[in-house]
């Protein structure tokens, strides 16, 4: 009897085993940083600002034509203030201190993958976003496109990112609430666009 039981267990651990090996291995497509944007705009009560921030390097991770896994690395050094289209240098420097993001102590933010919703070129990303050494998850909508030249492209148009859950305060409402009209809110948002190639 025991033989037996034996003979069944290993039987089960072969075709786990044998499962795995034959799962499908996932495609990796490489981020092109030089063709892929982060547009960034943020809000206060008397008006907003828009700019950009460069990708280090990303990649999307496929199944078939399934996303499944992916993320990418923003440079926050890099960050640019670009209300239409004039830069606005003093705005940056500030941007970059520690009442935004800090970007001597923390240099880059990421994004990872946790999961993907959807089977076709809509599709619905949750996962992991980190700014100046906070982790939130995130939720946003996201078009995957296949391209004539083989190369694959997602875009996300709205992705919403409350600052103050990364411990970025200045200014916030919520939290000095004695601040008047001179405030601005906490929601920023940006659109990306990845362009990767296998």
């Amino acid at each position: 009897m025991k033989l037996k039981i034996t003979s069944i267990l290993m039987l089960a651990l072969v075709a786990i085993f044998s499962f795995s090996a034959f799962k499908p291995k996932a495609d990796i497509y490489t981020v092109d940083v030089a063709k892929s944007t982060i547009n960034w705009e943020g809000k206060k009560f008397s008006g907003a600002h828009t700019g950009t921030v460069n990708l280090t390097s990303g990649n999307l991770q496929f199944n078939g034509k399934k996303l499944v896994q992916g993320g990418f690395i923003a440079d926050m050094t890099t960050i640019k203030t670009m209300d239409g289209e004039k830069p606005s240098p003093n705005l940056d420097k500030h941007l970059k201190n520690d009442d935004f993001f800090g970007v001597d102590k923390f240099p880059a933010a990421n994004f990872v993958i946790k999961k993907v919703e959807g089977n076709g070129a809509d599709v619905k990303i949750t996962g992991d976003l980190t700014i100046k050494g906070k982790t939130n998850s995130v939720t946003f909508p996201a078009k995957i496109t296949w391209n004539a030249d083989k190369t694959v492209t997602a875009v996300a148009e709205k992705v919403t990112v409350d600052r103050t859950k990364y411990g970025i305060e200045y200014k916030s409402k919520s939290i000095f609430s004695s601040i008047g009209d001179n405030f601005i809110y906490d929601e920023f948002t940006f659109a990306v666009k990845l362009v990767a190639k296998k």
